[in-house]
């Protein structure tokens, strides 16, 4: 058995990040930026006004001063004059200021009669003015790599880019393998279950951007595998769950082998999820994660996960840990590493008080994998652990 770091290492290898293709910015959400972009332009391209008010000079800015109004600005249409001494233009929130002004007066802060205004008393230091590239200078950077938000997409388009360059999505065939199992919506003979595996794995890595398909399962024969392997030749990454064993019934390894997989590991040294196989398999990476549903979520969140990101130009990084105390005490672990199901609060992280790997029931009710060490010793409240957010 190889370490979970090994095992993380050996997986990265078998990926690299995907080509880059442009898409339009409204559908740019979410994905990873691939080349840094810069400013096409500066913004705000002109000293604008952040009030509605009177643009004069502040030089004349005086309890009680009186001015005459001798035009008007208003955003898309500046005032194309030059302010003089005694006069004002009135303007408008995002509007141009004038020339030889340099100080807007709020218009909670003005009487007027016709074209003449005058000032209120104590008037506000603040002068209401935008510089010209106050938010950017044209050339600004935002950087790559990123996974694109919503307040990143505002930001390329207010440096006028509408194509963005980003990483193309990794596409993903999912096979469950096993006799015993049926589709969600099928009714299952006496001796058969769910297959629930692909579905909570597609949903994580849907998540993450990845583009996947959920093959027809994959019966305990080799044609059946066979066929599924030829259905996935699309994908850059083939995930098979369950088979990946030795038991009698355990085909993944025997029938990928045939069809020419070169196998990179099997078996890692962790809790749930010892029974994790990984290769390639002709232009594909290849990974065969334990049957067990809670092992091949949890495999999912600390290897699949971190594979994903990789292909979307992210880095080669393991899943983020962060310390939390723990509000109950918990056992010495074993010598395998441990991710426990867990629940973390304001209080603290505790452990869920059943582990087994078949309970999907207690990896719902948890919301972190607490990641022991091997021959982690017993851990009492208040000492610190590292946690998995899931």
């Amino acid at each position: 058995m190889i370490t979970v770091s090994q095992a993380l290492n050996a997986l990265f290898d078998l990926v690299a990040p995907l080509d880059i293709e442009f898409v339009p910015l409204r559908v740019a959400n979410n994905r990873v930026l691939a080349e840094t972009q810069f400013a096409t332009r500066t913004q705000p391209p002109f000293a604008a006004s952040s009030m509605d008010g009177y643009a004069v000079k502040s030089a004349e800015v005086e309890d009680d001063t009186m001015f005459k109004v001798i035009g008007e600005s208003a955003a898309g249409h500046g005032w194309a004059g030059t302010v003089g001494a005694g006069q004002a233009v009135r303007i408008f929130t995002g509007a141009p200021v004038p020339q030889g002004a340099d100080f807007v007066v709020i218009q909670e802060d003005v009487t007027r009669r016709g074209d003449l205004i005058t000032l209120g008393r104590d008037i506000s230091p603040k002068d209401n003015i935008r510089p010209a590239g106050v938010d950017f200078m044209q050339g600004d950077p935002l950087s790559a790599p990123r996974i694109l938000h919503p307040a990143d997409i505002a930001l390329l388009a207010s440096m006028n880019i509408a194509q963005v360059p980003v990483y193309r999505r990794p596409k993903v065939a999912l096979i469950s393998t096993g006799d015993e199992l049926v589709m969600p919506g099928q009714t299952p003979e006496p001796d058969q279950i769910i297959a629930s595996n692909t579905f909570g794995l597609a949903a994580m890595m849907e998540n993450l951007g990845a583009q996947v398909r959920i093959l027809p399962i994959a019966r305990d024969n080799e044609s059946s595998l066979c066929t599924a392997f030829e259905l996935a030749n699309s994908a850059d990454l083939v995930i098979t769950i369950g088979g990946a064993s030795v038991g009698d019934h355990d085909l993944v390894a025997p029938v990928a082998a045939k069809m020419g997989m070169e196998q990179s590991f099997y078996k890692v040294a962790m809790r749930p999820g010892k029974p994790l196989m990984a290769g390639r398999l002709a232009d594909m990476a290849m990974v065969g994660l334990p049957g067990n549903p809670v092992s091949a979520m949890v495999c999912g969140t600390i290897f699949i996960a971190p594979m994903i990101r990789a292909m979307l130009g992210l880095g080669r990084n393991a899943a983020p840990q962060r310390s939390i105390a723990l509000s109950s005490p918990i056992g010495a672990n074993g010598p395998r590493e441990h991710y426990v199901r867990g629940f973390a609060d304001v209080t603290g992280v505790r452990s869920a008080d059943q582990q087994d790997s078949s309970l999907l029931s207690v990896l719902s009710q948890s919301n972190v994998l607490i990641a022991r060490p091997p021959n982690d010793p017993a851990r009492e409240i208040g000492e610190m652990v590292e946690v998995v957010d899931i």
